[in-house]
């Protein structure tokens, strides 16, 4: 049977072929968007160079502070000594990585004037983050402690400031004032990341105090867990640890922060994450509500053009209901067929995406940004046809199905 409407769908597709391609054209230009958003969001969110490890970590890296006194509120990260000091004491933990937000920073190589994205970290940040190193290695306690002026670079400031190839280790790099020896290079991390840098160096050479006790700064934790079982045991010590910070609080201040997934602490950063809510459930409606908006217009144009195709089918169809065929086996036929169509649309929009997607790494247009469709993206995509061909198919197969046998041949 199915073998059959295949057949009758293809005879149909070539007979108009000019709505043939219009049809074809808004199904594969639609699940090619949605195939590039899917893709780039599931490089954005999923595990990749360098945090590989997201399966067993924990973001720490919103604060939100109410004084209840005189009602006044403050938003942003957590300081360095509230990671140090309190987040470090948690005991569920195996690491604990910590970095501060990006500075731009100037630096010259010759006569070329470079901003330099800077970072400081602690020592545990090689551990927990999984860098590959192209030259030397990554500073160790004991440096971060005497406060060398020591720092890691990208590859690809390497190649900005020393030129392609050179060797880097040993040399110094100056920026925003400060030399710094080069005792690493790593492979460049894509901007989408959330330790993107150009150059990294221990926190003890900062020109922030990090000594202040203040609990709001520049800094993120990432806690490393023994496996991902551990989420729950880890939160809960997380939020007794808040708790008894409030208790104590001498300020009249009411501290918000919560140990996230990456997800999570993504969503928490939007507009509408609040201090007690990540705004997952939100973030996910918005983009559920998006993709069948994005759906709607594209399946507005097929309806129309089935509809048009099933005036042409009038005399079709009324022979095979005069012939016994009932209107169930008719709406069955005809989204069968819808489907069909649909697929091979995205059987094009996945050829298409592999083509654009294989150019734009190629051509490093998002430097370091390397896309690829996976099986997440491929589910996404078949999601797509499928809802695509439903939506689309229903409307005209239960018209065609309501139409009189003396009608249709009137047609």
């Amino acid at each position: 049977m199915l073998k059959n409407y295949f057949k009758i769908a293809i005879a149909v597709l070539q007979r108009r072929k000019f709505f043939t391609f219009i049809s074809l054209f808004g199904i594969s230009f639609t699940l090619t968007i949605i195939i590039l958003v899917s893709a780039f969001i599931s490089h954005v969110l999923s595990a990749g160079y360098p945090d590989v490890n997201r399966d067993r970590e924990l973001y720490v890296s919103k604060m939100h502070i109410i004084n209840k006194k005189n009602r006044s509120a403050y938003n942003g990260g957590p300081s360095f000594y509230f990671i140090s000091h309190y987040v470090s004491a948690l005991k569920t933990q195996e690491k604990l990585a910590m970095f501060s937000n990006n500075s731009s920073t100037n630096s010259y190589a010759s006569t070329k004037k470079l901003v330099i994205n800077l970072q400081y970290t602690n020592d545990v940040f090689w551990d927990v983050l999984q860098f590959n190193f192209i030259e030397g290695k990554p500073y160790n306690k004991q440096q971060l402690d005497n406060g060398e002026k020591v720092a890691v670079i990208s590859e690809d400031t390497r190649t900005n400031y020393f030129g392609e190839d050179v060797q880097a280790v040993g040399k110094y790099i100056e920026t925003d004032n400060v030399q710094y020896r080069v005792i690493g290079v790593v492979k460049s991390v894509p901007f989408t990341s959330n330790v993107y840098a150009d150059m990294y160096a221990p926190y003890t050479v900062s020109k922030e105090d990090f000594h202040n006790t203040g609990l709001m700064g520049g800094y993120t934790g990432i806690l490393l867990l023994r496996s991902s079982g551990d989420f729950d045991k880890m939160r809960l010590e997380f939020n007794e640890m808040v708790d008894k910070i409030n208790t104590t609080a001498q300020n009249n201040d009411q501290v918000y922060t919560f140990a996230n997934t990456f997800l999570e602490s993504f969503t928490r950063s939007l507009p509408f994450g609040e201090e007690t809510d990540s705004g997952m459930t939100i973030f996910l409606l918005i983009v559920t509500v998006i993709f069948l908006l994005f759906l709607l217009l594209p399946t507005l144009n097929l309806v129309n053009i089935n509809i048009s195709r099933i005036m042409e089918r009038s005399s079709e169809i009324a022979v095979r209901k005069a012939f016994g065929a009932s209107s169930q086996t008719l709406v069955y036929q005809f989204i069968v067929e819808n489907l069909i169509l649909t697929c091979i649309g995205g059987i094009i929009g996945v050829v298409l995406s592999y083509i654009i997607l294989a150019i734009t790494n190629s051509s490093n247009i998002i430097p370091n940004l390397a896309l690829t469709i996976n099986f997440k993206v491929l589910f996404t995509s078949l999601l797509a046809c499928i809802v695509f061909g439903l939506l689309s198919g229903v409307y005209p197969a239960w018209r065609m199905s309501r139409m009189q046998v003396t009608t249709a041949l009137k047609a």
